[in-house]
């Protein structure tokens, strides 16, 4: 049987050209077909998939059948997950090797995670030949990482680094977890909100040392009517030897309820509190300021040291990506796989020379006090800063470093220095100390109006006579005061590692200034450290910057001051124990152990003899003190007494 044709057209260069155009479209359509090399549909893939559109490359799944792009483009973003929005930095690896009609090359994926961590890997890109000779990429979700599977995402997870402590002088932590008790209130069993409310206030009230600031329960009632029932309403977190005492009195309270854990907390609640600051959840001001150093549950430090050295004793946190896979109602549920973890650096710990004995020595001396005030031991033979307290004040004030403030009579040990080195006085040198002495039509007075008449030197400074001291200071010069002062560290740059006010000495000015200045009045103003410093130096005989932070260093401390002259010093010295056996000071004589020197002060602040603040500055052994109270009146009646409970408990 013959077989007939229709006669062939001769093809025209329209119908040519017609056929290419539509070669080169259905090439498109199944993605780098034809001519195209395996390489070719692995740069389309690796840039379909940063831009997000893979219309251009073709894909089957592992059993052969054709998967469309666009399922493929919507399941690498599922599988991204929390890094959806972050598009890999993507590069073919090499050149895909071929076997017949099958290929495999290889993808350097690059993700940068927070904080600019980079997670890289390499995954194999199996591809197959179709039909019409184009290569097509065989889908399936470990081609974005190894360890997903079809339903699963990847979660990104901050790792929290271990917070450094802040050192005691023996290298132990100050700040450390202690146990603690939050006491709460579940609403559903509570009868009488305000009854419930006065007797916790009452329990609250007795805890021991006082609970500081005091525990505000008058919107209890309205919280708990706010609050679900079966919510656990906080009202006060206690440390666990507060909530030993009280715990009989507040357990069987109608709908108390108590959690136990610990907080990162220093020995006592008042240890060094202003000087340490604390150690918080961050707060929404904190994720505000520094959203790439916090995360929510971080714990930040807040004032103090804990503040200052926040990046130092926090470390730097690490980073994990896990896997996660979708549960029932489009919840996420961890699978336990972990793909990629960069450890957190631990913080390094800040060292300092606080001493546990001497600083609960002197928090103990200011309990009690309802006056804002402070006291700072400082070790004679080194400078070595050993306790910083603070009584009642503003949470986080450091009024031990940064209160700048009249030293009143504690400065006439600066006075009587310069006086004693410009040979004008010495020790048995009478000096007339009348009831007042007026310079350029203002009067100068004692405290209590007294008067010594003609006395040798040593009485006048021992007794604190004002009216001696303003006769005398003529004898300083303009510059005198402030000289020596300065030989003392007053108006020096220190660096401590922690801010501090290193005073303001009075200089130059009228002669009624002058005199004002001779004895702690005028225009001086100086800070509790800085009385301990300069105390310090007179018994050592000469001024070296207080150390605080040992590590890390301070970069750039303070150089020691002259050798002070023995022949002015010595006699110094004298007249500050004379200060302690017949002069303002004479409580002090019965503390036990070695003699004790110091010079006691009264400071005006307001030109106002009724408003005064009571000082009192020291040595015993190689401890010198300096104790302030705002307001306190006499330093007989404040400041000594501070100076004896903290000396007696140091003993």
């Amino acid at each position: 049987m013959s077989l007939s044709y229709p006669p062939r057209r001769p093809r025209t260069r329209r119908m040519r050209n017609a056929v290419f155009a539509a070669v080169v479209t259905a090439a498109t359509l199944v993605g780098c077909s034809g001519g195209d090399g395996p390489e070719e549909s692995v740069d389309a893939f690796l840039a379909g998939w940063r831009s997000g559109d893979l219309h251009a490359v073709g894909f089957r799944d592992p059993t052969g059948a054709r998967v469309p792009a666009e399922r493929v483009t919507e399941e690498i973003r599922a599988l991204s997950g929390e890094l959806a929005d972050r598009p890999p930095t993507l590069r073919r690896s090499g050149e895909p090797k071929i076997t017949r009609d099958s290929a495999e090359g290889r993808i350097s994926v690059e993700w940068t995670l927070p904080g600019d961590t980079r997670w890289r890997y390499e995954r194999p890109v199996r591809l197959a030949r179709s039909g019409d000779g184009a290569w097509q990429v065989v889908w399936e979700p470990a081609l974005v990482q190894e360890q997903l599977l079809r339903g699963d995402r990847l979660a990104v997870r901050r790792v929290a680094a271990p917070r450094a402590a802040v050192l005691d002088t023996a290298g132990a932590p100050i700040v450390a977890p202690r146990p603690v008790v939050r006491v709460g209130v579940q609403p559903s069993e509570v009868t009488d909100a305000p009854a419930l409310a006065r007797r916790l206030d009452a329990a609250f009230k007795a805890v021991r040392p006082a609970i500081t600031p005091p525990v505000d329960l008058s919107d209890l009632p309205k919280r708990l009517a706010d609050a679900k029932p079966d919510a656990f309403v906080e009202v006060v977190t206690l440390r666990e030897d507060a909530y030993r005492q009280i715990r009989d009195r507040i357990y069987d309270l109608p709908g108390t309820k108590f959690r136990s854990e610990k907080l990162e907390l220093a020995p006592t609640r008042e240890f060094a509190r202003a000087l340490l600051g604390s150690v918080d959840v961050a707060t929404a001001d904190d994720l505000a300021a520094k959203p790439d150093a916090y995360a929510e549950g971080d714990q930040v430090g807040h004032g103090g040291l804990q503040g200052r050295y926040d990046e130092r004793l926090r470390g730097a946190a690490g980073i994990s990506v896990i896997t996660e896979r979708r549960g029932p109602e489009d919840t996420w549920a961890p699978t336990g796989t972990e793909v990629f973890r960069k450890d957190p650096q631990p913080g390094q710990a800040v060292r300092t020379t606080l001493d546990p004995a001497v600083q609960n020595a002197a928090d103990a001396a200011l309990r009690g006090e309802r006056r804002r005030s402070a006291l700072v031991a400082v070790r004679v033979s080194d400078g070595a800063v050993l306790a910083v307290a603070n009584g009642p004040g503003p949470a986080g004030e450091n009024l031990a470093f940064t209160a700048q403030v009249p030293p009143g009579s504690t400065f006439k040990m600066v006075s009587a220095l310069g006086l004693l080195d410009r040979q004008a006085v010495t020790l048995d040198a009478p000096v007339d100390c009348p009831k007042t002495f007026t310079v350029d039509g203002r009067s100068f007075k004692n405290s209590e109006n007294f008067a010594l008449g003609k006395v040798p030197f040593r009485t006048d400074f021992a007794k604190s006579c004002n009216t001696a001291f303003a006769a005398l200071a003529p004898k300083l010069g303009d510059a005198g005061l402030a000289e020596t002062g300065r030989t003392l560290g007053l108006e020096a740059s220190w660096d401590l590692g922690v801010d501090a006010f290193t005073g303001k000495v009075s200089t130059g000015g009228t002669p009624a200034e002058r005199a004002a200045a001779a004895f702690g009045q005028g225009t001086t103003l100086v800070s509790p450290v800085a009385m301990a410093a300069a105390t310090a130096a007179v018994a050592r005989g000469r001024w070296e910057q207080p150390k605080l932070v040992l590590d890390p260093a301070p970069g750039q401390p303070a150089p020691a001051g002259p050798q002070l002259r023995p022949e002015s010093v010595e006699p110094l010295r004298t007249m500050m124990r004379e200060v302690v056996t017949a002069g303002t000071a004479t409580t002090l004589r019965s503390v036990p152990g070695e003699p004790v020197h110091g010079k006691t002060g009264t400071a005006e602040y307001d030109d106002n003899p009724a408003n005064t603040h009571s000082w009192f500055v020291g040595w015993q052994g190689d401890v010198a003190v300096a104790v302030f109270v705002e307001r306190g009146g006499s330093s007989t009646e404040s400041a000594v007494p501070i100076t004896a409970r903290f000396l007696r408990a140091l003993a």
